[in-house]
């Protein structure tokens, strides 16, 4: 069973990891040249249009259900309408390239345009019923202005960039190499284009193929490893078999994603091997949208930020949702 599970494991790993490098390499380029400012600017408005850049914004960007709660309640304190916010809490960390990617690979064409738009329908409808309430964050995270490092031009953080101070104006750093290059000369003047272009790429390298491994990474084996599980163990598959395959994987495939938080990229290979153990196709689907959304820090960071009643509104609509996108998918 131990090699039968090693063979399964390693097909798992062979077939995804070029679909996932591609995705890394994606992440890293909207990481490094779609701006903080742009994200903010487009999601501070009222009416439909915040709400589907929201949407489509958070499909595509390269972060977790964890990642995203800063971001979101900063976006919130910058004057976010609750939509969007909810919005882009749903749609973030419910898909990415990454995950469309290993989607395509693992689950095929059909899964993965319906996963896609699923979400964008979900983030939408969660965002128009957000808009609904008014409600005020109770306490601040941290919030700094946006610079420009005047060495290779990227925007960075005040509030947690390097710095330096010089003839009574402070200059913001991405690393300290920019910091090292400002300081031994005249700064800007001393960066060639190229050499500009050459240390973004740097960057973009680093969070494709670092910082982004780093982050889910360690789910991502997880993952790998329950998908292999699941498809070598004969009693599991039989009991998914036996138990799933009807409409038991529905509410099984709900609870289990609200209480287990497993990232978008991860969740594939194991929706792939329950529905390679006889799961219903709808119910994947549910535990396809679901698992990403929510996490533990997501339900007390709302809680905390907003109130018990908002939370119980975002888990309950996710929910109703999921669970109807989900037959619907089963149907079609």
């Amino acid at each position: 069973m131990i090699v039968q599970f090693l063979i399964t494991f390693k097909d798992y790993l062979v077939e995804v990891l070029p679909f996932l490098a591609i995705g890394f390499l994606l992440s890293g380029v909207i990481n490094e040249y779609v701006p903080t400012s742009w994200v903010e600017r487009h999601l501070g408005g009222k009416g439909l249009k915040p709400l589907i850049y929201a949407t489509i914004t958070g499909t595509i960007l390269p972060i977790c259900c964890i990642g995203s709660l800063p971001v979101a309640i900063s976006l919130y304190q910058k004057g976010a309408r609750l939509g969007p916010v909810l919005a882009f809490l749903v749609a973030t960390p419910a898909t990415s390239l990454p995950a469309l990617l290993v989607c395509y690979s693992l689950l095929g064409l059909k899964f993965t345009v319906y996963i896609f738009f699923a979400v964008i329908v979900m983030g939408l409808i969660i965002g128009a019923i957000g808009n609904l309430f008014h409600a005020q964050p109770k306490s601040s995270f941290a919030q700094g202005g946006l610079a420009t490092d005047p060495v290779c031009g990227m925007q960075v953080e005040t509030d947690t960039a390097l710095k330096t101070e010089r003839n009574g104006e402070v200059f913001y750093f991405c690393c300290s190499h920019c910091q090292e290059t400002f300081e031994s000369s005249q700064g800007e003047a001393a960066v060639t284009p190229r050499q500009k272009m050459a240390h973004r790429l740097k960057h973009v390298f680093k969070y494709a193929f670092v910082d982004m491994p780093k982050e889910i990474g360690p789910e991502l084996l997880l993952g790998l490893v329950l998908a292999a599980l699941v498809a070598t163990i004969t009693p599991v598959g039989k009991f998914i078999g036996d138990y799933f395959g009807g409409g038991l994987g529905y509410p099984f495939s709900l609870i289990f994603g609200l209480m287990m938080y497993i990232c978008s990229t991860a969740s594939v290979p194991l929706v792939h091997a329950f529905r390679e153990q006889g799961m219903n196709i709808g119910a994947s689907m549910v535990l396809l949208m679901v698992g990403p959304v929510t996490s533990w820090s997501t339900i007390l960071v709302l809680r905390k930020q907003f109130s018990g009643h908002i939370l119980l509104v975002y888990l309950a609509v996710i929910s109703v949702v999921s669970l109807t996108l989900g037959y619907i998918f089963s149907i079609i």
